[in-house]
């Protein structure tokens, strides 16, 4: 072959492959089955080319044709979907977008998930320039009032929830800046519902800050929390922005999408 012919082959191939994903793009916007017609109007494709890659999609069930010569997306999309989620946890998705935030702040970044009435932590991005000791190891745990990542758990969890975790715990304190009132932790967690993140000044470690937003699942459950600690008198608000849009990115990456925003 030609390397002009072998040019002119890649080409086509590249061309089948946009109108296939412009197809499956289109049948996508539709909670019902498509016509051809109308599949044909909004991608822009010729009736006969369309029909052509529909059929192909048909046969590797991509694409399911229903009653009346109709389309709608095939099984086959939520087969491979799965095996995508189930291959993706939380760790491995927030990995590089830890170190990206670490690089950009220079301070200790946290992932951290719920266990029971604690956090645990499950990853760390940090470095000997951030002033500071890691002062939880990973694996480490700490209660969930005197942690921001903690009280973005609580800040989602039922009034009764809060009450009987408060019962249970009795809300011990770390030192003198730890919440250990009902009516005080209750005004925090409005804070946290309110603001969208929350913090820890000083609660759990004296001389340590904290700022955390939350990772949500592809359901919409929050799942973990980033969080960005530093030494108490170097914490800046300029990172709250920083962190919530690091978390918004890591939650759309496990196929997060926040109510009202388009599909």
């Amino acid at each position: 072959m030609k390397p002009e012919q072998s040019s002119e082959n890649s080409q086509i191939s590249i061309q089948v492959i946009e109108r296939m994903i412009s197809l499956l793009d289109a049948l996508a916007q539709y909670p019902d089955p498509v016509s051809l017609k109308e599949l044909s109007t909004v991608t822009g494709l010729h009736p006969s080319t369309a029909h052509r890659i529909l059929n192909d999609l048909v046969v590797k069930r991509f694409v399911d044709r229903a009653e009346g010569g109709t389309y709608r997306l095939g099984m086959r999309l939520l087969e491979l979907g799965n095996i995508v989620k189930s291959r993706l946890n939380v760790r491995e998705a927030s990995l590089d977008f830890m170190r990206a935030l670490h690089r950009k702040t220079q301070q200790t970044i946290n992932l951290s998930v719920r266990q029971g009435d604690e956090i645990v932590y499950i990853d760390r991005s940090f470095s000997e320039r951030s002033g500071m000791q890691v002062v939880r190891a990973i694996g480490g745990r700490a209660p969930l009032h005197l942690t921001s990542t903690g009280k973005l758990f609580l800040s989602v969890d039922d009034p009764k929830l809060v009450r009987a975790y408060a019962t249970r715990t009795g809300l011990a304190g770390h030192n003198k800046n730890s919440i250990t009132d009902l009516a005080k932790l209750e005004r925090e967690l409005s804070l946290v519902r309110a603001r969208g993140y929350a913090r820890d000044n000083e609660e759990l470690e004296l001389g340590v800050r904290c700022i955390a937003a939350g990772i949500y699942d592809d359901s919409g459950k929050l799942i973990a929390g980033l969080s960005i600690s530093a030494p108490a008198d170097r914490l800046q608000d300029e990172w709250v922005d920083d962190l919530i849009s690091t978390a918004n990115e890591i939650s759309a990456v496990l196929g997060y999408v926040p109510e009202g925003a388009a599909a």
